[in-house]
């Protein structure tokens, strides 16, 4: 279990795009189970859409890499510096089978399917009250900048 100041020490994102609010549980080196609440205040509501909010399918996708990255570093062992950024490095398979919306909460099943010369492989699955919202094969890696 993770809760948001631990996951803040990990993740660089910040409001408005972190996107995971508490990992329920993880088994390193093999899935990890994390949350985020959707709330009617989250800033892409105003424009996506105005009259029936839905969130944007990329931010599902999102939020699926940044439990993938938790999951990254918990199986590495590391603790990502200032220097550390995790990228996509592909999305395959992304189907959206139902919308998000204001008030859900979607639980985010991530598991690894392979590490290899960096870079890592996931299935991630997110679900809105037990129903499959979203789904894609995940292609991460980590890379340090200048």
């Amino acid at each position: 279990m993770m809760d948001i100041h631990q996951i803040l020490k990990l993740l660089p994102h910040r409001y408005p795009i972190l996107l995971v609010d508490r990992v329920l549980e993880i088994e390193t080196g093999k899935s990890i189970k994390a949350l985020k609440n959707v709330t009617i205040n989250e800033p892409f509501f105003m424009g996506h859409f105005p009259k029936h909010p839905v969130m944007p399918g990329v931010l599902m996708i999102e939020a699926m890499a940044q439990a993938a990255a938790l999951l990254s570093f918990s199986t590495l062992g590391v603790t990502p510096d200032d220097k550390t950024v995790y990228y996509f490095a592909g999305i395959d398979g992304a189907r959206f089978k139902r919308p998000v919306t204001a008030g859900d909460q979607m639980i985010m099943d991530v598991s690894l399917l392979r590490m290899k010369a960096g870079i890592f492989k996931f299935k991630g699955v997110t679900r809105v009250d037990g129903n499959i919202a979203c789904e894609a094969e995940l292609m991460c890696t980590m890379r340090t900048v200048a």
